[in-house]
């Protein structure tokens, strides 16, 4: 969502288009269809493109690796339907769901950081405690964190941010540039530690969605000092890495991402999602519960896409088929890390995030039952009491 790829966001690359939510008839075959082949397909849905490939997923941590869809279809559908959660978060919860909305005493304020002469949104709340800093997805921004906020505030110093090029963050345009060398892991990952050290004044604890997992997994690798310990929700599997793609896509892929990033068409594209209709759609796929895609999350997804400079980021990042991986970075991390996920994630499955939990490094893989991509947003119940154990195990 750079304009809103959710998630978000959300959300990473191929889940642009607006497309129809599954009816439960058709849970099963979507269910099944591996979310490279999904995304792709997804992202191509304008331009009549469609990916023939799927992942077989190995238990082996160092790889995720491609297969024909046809060999594992029956596969994927016997690992969903047996799938065990090595945890469970169940409903009765700690802090309830809407009380993001009733901690009267607590204030956030909207604050801005100026990092290497950009300027920088970001919202805090709380005088005392843990610092925590909360990272969005591809496309979202710090108001993902809303309903999370004043809740962990009152017994945390709590940091939500925008990551440069999203939400309301200066846009530098990735076209004075070579190809994915702005918006990159790296430099959002330099961009928290940068935070950590001039605005938190602390290490802290660093909670992140989709995408943002990979840049805190960044932070945390290149100055261990600086991270406390990480929560992964739903972290980015990368479908569209170049590790990840068949020998015999990569030049569709690669074509397909020319021509958006250096066509009008590319323009057009980001401006055929940039609309609340297109964004609500985007979003009632990734959420479970669609009755969490209010007409305030539509708007605040939407607007810092409009700012100028949104669309080049956001054709610059769909682009991105380099960098780290999270089965590269997760066996190095020294701090601890817990990573949870919604159950209904349809973009990046539990099915496949599971193999993360067997990492050493892991100390817990939570599952949320009936709660898709976006959890810190669509169940707030389930994702504040989490957070505030997992920093209170850790704390002292």
């Amino acid at each position: 969502m750079a304009l809103v790829c959710c998630n978000a966001g959300v959300i990473i690359g191929g889940v642009l288009a607006p497309l129809p939510r599954p009816s439960s008839s058709s849970s099963s075959s979507s269910s099944s269809a591996h979310p490279l082949a999904r995304r792709f397909s997804a992202l191509c849905t304008p331009f009549c493109l469609l990916a023939g490939r799927q992942n077989r997923h190995h238990r082996n941590r160092q790889s995720l690796s491609c297969a024909p869809l046809r060999q594992i279809r029956s596969a994927t559908r016997g690992i969903l339907a047996e799938l065990t959660p090595t945890s469970s978060v169940q409903s009765p919860a700690i802090v309830s769901t809407d009380a993001f909305a009733i901690e009267s005493d607590i204030t956030v304020e909207t604050r801005t950081w100026n990092w290497h002469g950009y300027n920088i949104r970001y919202q805090t709340a709380g005088k005392s405690g843990p610092a925590l800093v909360l990272i969005h997805g591809f496309g979202a921004n710090c108001d993902h964190w809303r309903k999370n906020v004043p809740a962990l505030a009152m017994s945390h110093r709590v940091y939500a941010i925008d990551l440069l090029g999203y939400g309301f963050a200066d846009k530098p345009s990735p076209r004075d540039m070579a190809p994915n060398t702005l918006y990159t892991f790296e430099t959002w990952g330099n961009q928290i530690l940068d935070f950590c050290s001039d605005v938190v004044n602390d290490p802290a604890f660093v909670i992140c969605n989709s995408v943002g997992g990979i840049v805190g997994l960044q932070a945390a690798l290149a100055e261990p000092e600086k991270v406390r310990g990480l929560l992964l929700l739903n972290v980015s599997l990368r479908m569209l890495h170049i590790k990840k793609q068949g020998w015999f896509m990569r030049p569709f892929v690669k074509g397909l991402q020319n021509v958006l990033r250096n066509t009008n068409l590319g323009q057009w594209f980001f401006q055929s999602v940039a609309k609340p209709q297109a964004v609500k759609k985007i979003l009632s796929q990734c959420y479970h519960d669609v009755s969490a895609v209010t007409d305030e999350l539509v708007e605040k997804i939407l607007q810092p896409g409009l700012q100028p400079g949104a669309a080049d980021v956001f054709l610059d990042f769909i682009c991105y088929s380099g960098g780290p991986l999270p089965e590269e970075m997760l066996p190095n991390v020294k701090c601890p890390v817990l990573i949870a996920w919604g159950e209904k994630d349809p973009w990046e499955p539990v099915a496949l995030g599971r193999a993360y939990g067997d990492f050493d490094t892991v100390e817990e893989f939570v599952v949320f039952p009936n709660v898709g991509h976006c959890p810190q947003d669509e169940a707030p119940h389930l994702v504040n009491p989490l957070v505030e154990q997992f920093v209170a195990r850790h704390a002292s």
